[in-house]
């Protein structure tokens, strides 16, 4: 006979987790499922080589128990304006009250207690951003490297494999309603788990997938912006005047030529760019980056988003994203890598520029090509014009030998109709995470998953357990 669950979780990223913990010590049957791997048999194959993305199926970056965000750097943002839609949601409140806890419960598995975003010159910086054009937004931030992320995600397993069960290496097809409540998911071998409750935090790896299950289910979908762009690297120092100070820089600029909103997004001073395979059973390589506690290279790397949002009747961002990530992956077999001064003269950048440049490039598997085939000019003059923006700003940015990786792309689901407690229109499924389109970042992302536990334990009469 199929076991019967009170809730089954879809994703151990951290929504997943922090609901999980709300759950686990109250006397509940609750399952958590991921497609992925433990976390400490993540190990990308090909990382740190010159050989080409091995197209793992799951990758093992962004799949696993920790989700995509085991192998980001680590960021905390303590902040209730970044990171993703909760204040319109739940209110700023209940949105700064969670956010604070959400901290603690880091802090108890092993975050370090640094907050940075706090020093005096903050205003400053802010001032001479303003006189570049661009839109300097100081948060709080605890950061903490790869390397003590997966360490703290280690813990937060430890804690929860004897307190509720954990399936890794499962897969979920088709979640089962009935009189429009949730009754059961069923998983790739065909096996079906009843649940009194699910939620649904599949991380933006899953977000194709519970965008294919809302349509099927004939839900109300809201398109997300598209986040495109791609990753910068310039030598450490040339950004250690807001690296110093902010760790993560989030700087907004409105483009002169489009009057699009331009972003910088995960900077990894002393990190590494890195490749991941994204997009469930019909795979693209896509850019990303990492950072460490203590730096592992002489660069600073971060991302160039441009969000735009398309009019009706287009509602395929995830879509249009890999689109572009695959013709990045067609030209160069994987991601190209690009000289500014190349993009800007409208040449393809070689083998034998990238070894005359001071920068050496930390993702060995990059392809040397030409960017401008891969992305359209409207996004290539977003990013160029920001770029010379925040050279006002820390001067050397927009140097000739910059180097660009495209494509990055944020894949964001559709937005669920989702009420303030993240019930979808089925009764007893709940949405939380980045692939559901709540968050856009850790901290939000498992303050979404504590909504929807503590939602259910209310509907149950019981009391959310502390975490000890």
């Amino acid at each position: 006979m199929a076991h019967s669950y009170d809730v089954v979780i879809v994703g151990a990223g951290p929504a997943g987790i922090f609901a999980s913990l709300e759950l686990c010590n109250t006397g509940l049957d609750v399952l958590l499922l991921d497609k992925g791997g433990e976390i400490d048999a993540r190990v990308c194959p090909v990382q740190g080589s010159s050989a080409c993305c091995a197209l793992c199926s799951p990758c093992r970056l962004v799949s696993g128990f920790g989700g995509a965000g085991a192998f980001s750097d680590g960021k905390l943002t303590l902040s209730t304006e970044i990171g993703g839609r909760l204040k319109e949601l739940i209110g700023l409140e209940q949105t700064q009250a969670l956010t604070d806890y959400v901290d603690s419960i880091y802090l108890r598995f092993g975050a370090p207690p640094r907050v940075y975003g706090t020093g005096r010159n903050t205003a400053e910086l802010e001032s001479e951003a303003a006189s570049a054009g661009l839109r300097l937004v100081p948060v709080k931030l605890r950061h903490l490297g790869t390397e003590l992320c997966h360490e703290t995600l280690k813990a937060m397993q430890s804690h929860l494999s004897s307190r509720l069960e954990i399936r890794l290496g499962t897969t979920t097809r088709n979640i089962i309603v009935d009189d429009s409540v949730v009754r059961a998911i069923e998983t790739s071998n065909g096996e079906r788990l009843s649940c009194r409750y699910l939620i649904l935090a599949p991380g933006r790896e899953g977000a194709e997938w519970l965008c294919n299950e809302a349509r099927r289910l004939k839900l109300d979908l809201k398109s997300n912006p598209v986040d495109v762009g791609c990753r910068v690297e310039v030598p450490m120092q040339t950004m250690e005047k807001l690296t110093a100070t902010l760790y993560e820089s989030k700087l907004e600029f409105y483009s002169k030529s489009f009057n699009d909103r331009v972003r910088t997004f995960c900077m990894c001073p002393g990190g590494e760019v890195i490749m991941e395979s994204t997009g469930g059973s019909d795979p693209v390589i896509t850019v990303n980056g990492i950072g460490y506690t203590q730096p592992r290279t002489g660069n600073t790397n971060f991302a160039i988003l441009v969000s735009t949002t398309f009019t009706e009747p287009f509602h395929e961002p995830i879509a249009y994203g890999k689109y572009l990530a695959r013709l990045a992956n067609v030209l160069s077999g994987g991601v190209l890598v690009q000289r500014l001064v190349d993009l800007m003269d409208g040449r393809r950048s070689t083998q034998a520029r990238l070894q005359n440049s001071p920068i050496e490039p930390s993702l060995k598997a990059a392809t040397p090509g030409d960017l401008s085939f891969a992305l359209p000019y409207r996004y290539l003059k977003n990013i160029t014009e920001m770029l010379q923006a925040m050279d006002k700003l820390v001067p050397g940015v927009a140097s000739r030998y910059t180097l660009l990786y495209g494509v990055e792309v944020k894949f964001y689901s559709n937005q669920l109709k989702l009420s303030p407690c993240l019930e979808t229109e089925i009764g007893n499924m709940f949405a939380a995470g980045d692939g559901a389109g709540v968050s856009r970042g850790l901290v939000q992302a498992s303050a979404s998953g504590i909504i929807a536990a503590r939602e259910i334990l209310r509907r149950l009469g019981k009391e959310p357990s502390p975490v000890r």
